[in-house]
């Protein structure tokens, strides 16, 4: 079979000329030839598998500058890059989904006004961060208060200040009375106060420093739990003896599990395990995850660094949240574990009980 017609081609591999002739300036799928005197495209009949794949992986979502990667690929190669595209786009849904739960629940919610107390629940909590065996200042924040739990692990060389100061951001929020209909825009509005609180310390040295810090912190709103989350650090919930970890790491290696790069039990060594993809910090405007959480008696949450995630073993720290009933003897039973493992980072842990409130 000799040259196709671009109309021909067009027909055959179900694509229109005009998007043919978008690929050919995009070099995603040049024509076998241009004739010199009309500038008429033709195609040749085996270009019609690659026209075909370009066509699915459209339909995909795939953006083309990938497409064209892709294409460019061995089969093997083209059919991993497929893979990985496509755990990022359930991953990138999945978070979407969180976030039409959230604004489902917040806009059912028909209390007229969070409430810091709450008839039936009570919370227990303790806080503790330690500098760990190795490091020569703290720059983990944990925070426990009556309405909120927080742990801040700053980085660069002003991150202790920038943790502090993201979280101390958020302590307003036990102290302010919140609408229950403007609960999420307090939530995003702290957010965006603690990343320019964080800029403030960057810039507020001589000379500025580097600053930065993840966040990950729960408002209790009286009969349910607001967590906010970017980072590494991490949220666990207790309940009924199953441990779950309750936040997504926003790491590079997480990212590499998502698309499935790499294992979870190579992620848990990997040299890059620790480079974050978002954070408070600088100019970035990555954002936060933010949910609701329903609250019941007998839920116990762990907010923690990775100074104790990434050193003791997950099966660890369930016996300890499972073993110790009191939240200030359990923070420093998970601290003496960080620091027996080698203690290699600072830590910062939150221990919180939901409990019947007390008659």
């Amino acid at each position: 079979m000799g040259l196709l017609t671009i109309g021909a081609f067009a027909k055959a591999s179900r694509l229109s000329p005009k998007a043919l002739r978008l690929y050919d300036e995009l070099g995603l799928l040049p024509p076998a030839r241009v004739d010199p005197v009309t500038g008429y495209r033709f195609y040749a009949p085996d270009q019609l598998e690659r026209a075909q794949l370009v066509t699915w992986l459209r339909r995909l979502g795939m953006p083309l500058a990938r497409i064209r990667e892709v294409c460019d690929l061995e089969t093997a190669a083209a059919a991993q890059e497929i893979r990985a595209f496509w755990a990022r786009t359930e991953a990138d849904t999945a978070a979407r989904r969180d976030l039409a739960a959230f604004l489902i629940d917040h806009l059912s919610w028909k209390d007229p006004a969070v409430s810091s107390t709450n008839e039936r629940l009570h919370i227990r909590y303790a806080a503790l961060s330690d500098t760990g065996r190795v490091r020569d200042s703290n720059q983990d924040t944990a925070y426990a208060g009556s309405r909120l739990f927080a742990v801040a692990d700053g980085f660069g060389p002003a991150g202790a200040p920038a943790g502090a100061a993201a979280v101390e951001v958020l302590k307003r929020l036990e102290t302010d009375g919140i609408p229950g209909g403007d609960l999420l825009n307090v939530l995003g509005d702290a957010i965006e106060q603690a990343r320019q609180a964080v800029r403030e310390v960057a810039c507020g040295g001589t000379p500025p420093q580097e600053a930065g810090t993840t966040l990950t912190a729960m408002l209790w709103t009286g009969s349910r739990l607001a967590l906010v989350h970017i980072g590494d650090s991490r949220a666990y919930l207790l309940r009924d003896g199953e441990f779950f970890q309750i936040t997504h790491d926003h790491t590079l290696v997480q990212s590499m599990v998502d698309e499935g790069r790499i294992t979870a039990d190579e992620a848990a060594s990997h040299p890059q395990r620790s480079l974050l993809m978002r954070a408070l910090a600088g100019a970035s405007d990555a954002a936060a995850d933010i949910r609701l959480r329903d609250a019941r008696p007998g839920d116990r949450y762990l907010l923690c660094s990775d100074g104790l995630s990434s050193v003791v073993p997950t099966e660890e720290v369930q016996r300890v949240l499972a073993d110790v009933a009191d939240p200030e003897r359990a923070v420093h039973e998970l601290v003496a574990l960080a620091n027996g493992s080698g203690g290699p980072d600072n830590v910062g842990c939150v221990v919180a009980d939901v409990t019947e409130f007390p008659r």
